[in-house]
C-alpha cells in the first residue's frame, strides 16, 4: 500500500474546503480573562468619549469670536467669571465677551468654542485679561464623542485582545466582551512503545512526547486541549477512545499510527468511521499525516515523530484553528539571509527549524525523530518541493513560532 501523498497546498485547500466555515461559538468572559481571546462580533462604544468638551492646555475658554483680531498691541479684554475643577462639571455658560479658567482635560464651559493658553493671555489683576493672539474655533480642545460615540465601532469582530486593548476597555467602562469560545481539541497518542513522561522506561520503550507537546501548541494558539493518554496498537480500544473524545471535543488530533505498517490502523478507522480525505502528504518532515471528517469534526492523524507531529501543527492544524477562532491563517514572518548552503530532499517540501542569530537565519538540522532539535529555535523555513536547496546568504521567509 503507498500513500497518495498531496502538497501542503493541497491538503491546507481541502480542510479549507471541508472545515473553513466551522466557528466557534461566542462566550462572554470577564475583561480580565480576555488577554489574547478574539472578539466575536463588533465591539461598540456605549457613550461618548470624552463624555464632555475637553480642554487640551491650562488656560481660557472662551469664545473664539471675542479674540479675533487680537495681537499684543490691541489685546482682546475679557471678563473671568469663574473657573472649571478637574473632575466637576462645569455649571458655568460664558456670553460674548466672558472667558473662564479651565486646566488641561477640564470641562469647558457651555458656550465656549475655544481655549486660549496661558501664554497668550495677560491677567491684569483686576478679573480681566487680555488675549494676545486670536484662536479659531475648536482651538486647543477635544470635543464630546471626538473620540468615540455611542453605536461607533471601538474594535471590529476576529481582533485579538491585547494588553492595551483592555486598558482601553476598561477606560470605556467594559467589564466583560463577547470573544470566541476555545474549540477544544482532543489528544490521543497511540503506540505500544509509548509511557508516561513521570514513569520509568525500560529498553524500547519511550515517553510520550506528542502529548503535552501539543497540548502546550494548542493552548498557544488559544484553544483548548483533552488529553484521552495512552492507547496500545489495538484497532477496537483506539476506535472506543477516538468515538469518546469525539462526542465532546470539537476536533480531534491522534498521534502515530499514520502510516502503511501492520500496526498502522487509524487510516482504517477514519475510512470506517467517517470520511478519509488525506492520507499522505509531500513533506518532510510528516509524509504520513492524515486528515479525516467523523461526524463533521476534523480529525487530524499526525506522525509519531514528534518534530514531525509539531511541523504538521504549525502547518495545517493551527491555520484551521485561527479561523474556526475568527482569526486570519497568515503566519508571522521574517524574511533574512542564510547563514549557510542547505541541501534539500527533491520531491517534497522541506520544513526546516532556524535560529535567528546576527541577522541571519542559521538551520539546525538533526536526526529524524529527535524532539531536541527544536529546543531553541525561533521559527522555521519552507523549501518548495521542486527547490534542490538554497545557497549561502539566499533570502527567505521565516516563519516564526
Amino acid at each position: 500500500m503507498m500513500l497518495e501523498v498531496k502538497t501542503l497546498a493541497q491538503v491546507n485547500q481541502i480542510i479549507s474546503d471541508h472545515f473553513g466555515h466551522l466557528r466557534a461559538s461566542g462566550e462572554n468572559v470577564p475583561l480580565e480573562a480576555a488577554l489574547g481571546r478574539r472578539l466575536y462580533q463588533d465591539l461598540l462604544s456605549k457613550e461618548f468619549v470624552p463624555n464632555f468638551n475637553r480642554s487640551t492646555v491650562d488656560g481660557f475658554a472662551l469664545i473664539s469670536a471675542d479674540a479675533f483680531g487680537s495681537s499684543e498691541s490691541i489685546p482682546a479684554i475679557l471678563t473671568v467669571v469663574g473657573k472649571s475643577a478637574m473632575g466637576e462639571h462645569s455649571q458655568l455658560t460664558l456670553r460674548r465677551g466672558e472667558c473662564a479658567s479651565v486646566p488641561t482635560g477640564g470641562e469647558l464651559p457651555a458656550g465656549a468654542d475655544a481655549m486660549v493658553m496661558l501664554e497668550h493671555a495677560e491677567d491684569y489683576g483686576d478679573g480681566t485679561i487680555g488675549v494676545i493672539k486670536p484662536v479659531a474655533p475648536g482651538a486647543n480642545l477635544i470635543f464630546k464623542g471626538d473620540d468615540l460615540k455611542p453605536g461607533q465601532v471601538i474594535y471590529q469582530q476576529g481582533k485579538k485582545i491585547d494588553v492595551a486593548d483592555v486598558g482601553t476597555l476598561a477606560a470605556l467602562g467594559f467589564t466583560q466582551v463577547t470573544v470566541y469560545r476555545a474549540p477544544v481539541i482532543g489528544l490521543i497518542s497511540t503506540g505500544d512503545e509509548l509511557v508516561k513522561p513521570g514513569e520509568p522506561i525500560s529498553t524500547g520503550q519511550i515517553r510520550d512526547v506528542n502529548e503535552p507537546l501539543l497540548q502546550a501548541a494548542l493552548e498557544k494558539c488559544g484553544a483548548g486541549a483533552h488529553a484521552f493518554g495512552i492507547c496500545k496498537d489495538d484497532k477496537p480500544v483506539i476506535r472506543e477512545r477516538m468515538l469518546t473524545a469525539l462526542k465532546t471535543c470539537d476536533g480531534l488530533i491522534v498521534t502515530g499510527g499514520t502510516s502503511v505498517g501492520i500496526q498502522d490502523a487509524l487510516p482504517e478507522l477514519v475510512s470506517e468511521l467517517g470520511t478519509l480525505l488525506v492520507h499522505g502528504v509531500a513533506a518532510k518532515p510528516g509524509k504520513p499525516t492524515l486528515v479525516g471528517a467523523i461526524d463533521e469534526k476534523p480529525v487530524f492523524g499526525l506522525p509519531g515523530n514528534p518534530a514531525a507531529a509539531f511541523f504538521m501543527f504549525q502547518v495545517l492544524v493551527k491555520p484551521l484553528l485561527e479561523t474556526m477562532m475568527g482569526g486570519s491563517t497568515g503566519e508571522v514572518r521574517l524574511v533574512l539571509p542564510i547563514a549557510r548552503a542547505v541541501p534539500s530532499n527533491h520531491g517534497r517540501e522541506d520544513l526546516l527549524p532556524v535560529k535567528i542569530k546576527a541577522g541571519q537565519a542559521h538551520p539546525v538540522i538533526g536526526k529524524s525523530g529527535l524532539i531536541t532539535t527544536l529546543a531553541n529555535t525561533d521559527g522555521y523555513i519552507r523549501i518548495p518541493r521542486d527547490k534542490e536547496g538554497l545557497q549561502k546568504n539566499e533570502h527567505v521567509e521565516v516563519n516564526l513560532f
